[in-house]
């Protein structure tokens, strides 16, 4: 036990010795979090709309109105030559061209029916999809509006009912989309930082030469593992504290469920991700190779962590790799505890994964680490 504290006393007086390994662990962190919370949304705005209006009536302009309304939207100058438009839209200087007809107001009238042109730039498949969806629905609002208020209704007609849908959002009810995304980038984070720290550890003592040393004293081989990544574990678990208090003050990202619960999964987490480290340092030479292995690896996890594209959305055979993912059982926690409320009878499924996951990588971790060569 002392040997352990001696090298967990070591490790912390290295860590806290180096000035640029503080700023990595803890300033970076912080202004990721923050930037990366506000860059990463699938909110579209500032949206360019160009109106081509060929009918110059009432209903045109209030159609445009409805548009000039919606803070999503940002109207150019209007046209009156789609080809105009459409050489705009080219130049990259408008994102969607509004085609109004000839004869749209009195057909809305006379025939209760319209029909205008939509032209979507669709370099960006999602953007363009969501960009239609707010077109779709300004118009059909824009649509029953003229329709109950058109004089084709007579004292004889009654005017059809709107059916009223009033939706109730849980869990989110803002729909804001931080409230989404901080619980998952701050997973990101504290894997990243564990990961890399960890990997790249033993790795420095192999360049340094001090490893041999070490190798040949009477240290046991578990002793040196937990005294080597110890601190990284409360590292991890600061760093979490850290990106807990700025979800919540700056955020306002609620935190429903158990603040235990999330330590608790987080616990037995970091014993997975240093695991991981482990096995990688044991196979590289240099700080740059446990780096670019380390990275590859974060890379395929974070894009198949269900972060950023939901998992449901993927492939099948996707799908089942994700199961192998650490990273996409946090991030469901995580969700669950601070957006939902769940307790730990809600997340057994994800804590016996993770738990069997760390067992059999540290095992593997420590297997495959040699005091001799």
């Amino acid at each position: 036990m002392r040997t352990i504290l001696f090298i967990v006393q070591k490790e912390f007086k290295q860590i806290f010795r180096d000035k640029n390994m503080l700023k990595l662990i803890f300033i970076l962190p912080i202004l990721q979090l923050l930037i990366l919370s506000n860059a990463a949304t699938f909110d579209v705005k500032n949206i360019n709309i160009t109106f081509v209006d060929n009918d110059q009536s009432t209903e045109s302009r209030a159609l445009i109105n409805s548009f000039k309304a919606s803070s999503y939207f940002n109207l150019t100058a209007p046209l009156f030559s789609e080809k105009e438009a459409v050489e705009e839209m080219q130049k990259g200087n408008t994102d969607i061209i509004v085609n109004v007809p000839i004869h749209f107001s009195r057909a809305l009238i006379k025939e209760q029916r319209a029909s205008i042109s939509v032209t979507i730039n669709a370099i960006d498949a999602a953007t363009a999809g969501i960009e239609n969806v707010y077109v779709s629905q300004i118009v059909n609002a824009f649509s029953r509006n003229i329709f109950t208020k058109s004089n084709y209704f007579s004292s004889n007609k009654e005017v059809p009912e709107n059916i009223l849908v009033i939706p109730s959002f849980w869990y989110n009810n803002t729909l804001n989309y931080k409230t989404f995304m901080v619980p998952g980038i701050l997973v990101l984070l504290v894997t990243m930082l564990t990961l890399f720290l960890s990997s790249m550890n033993i790795v420095k003592e192999k360049e340094l030469g001090t490893l041999e040393q070490i190798n040949v004293t009477p240290i046991k081989k578990h002793q040196f593992i937990i005294g080597k990544l110890f601190p990284f574990w409360i590292l991890g678990l600061i760093v979490l504290t850290v990106g807990l208090l700025i979800s919540k003050m700056v955020f306002n990202v609620p935190m429903l469920g158990s603040i235990t619960l999330i330590y608790l999964f987080t616990s037995v987490y970091l014993l997975l991700v240093l695991g991981i480290g482990l096995f990688i340092s044991n196979h590289t030479d240099t700080q740059q190779q446990a780096m670019f292995i380390a990275w590859f690896f974060m890379v395929i996890f974070i894009l198949m962590s269900g972060l950023f594209t939901p998992i449901e959305s993927m492939p099948k055979w996707a799908q089942k790799i994700t199961l192998i993912n650490p990273i996409r059982y946090f991030v469901e926690v995580m969700r669950m505890v601070m957006l939902k409320g769940s307790s730990f009878v809600d997340i057994i499924p994800q804590f016996i994964i993770i738990s069997l996951y760390a067992f059999a990588m540290n095992g593997l971790s420590v297997w495959s680490y040699k005091k001799s060569n």
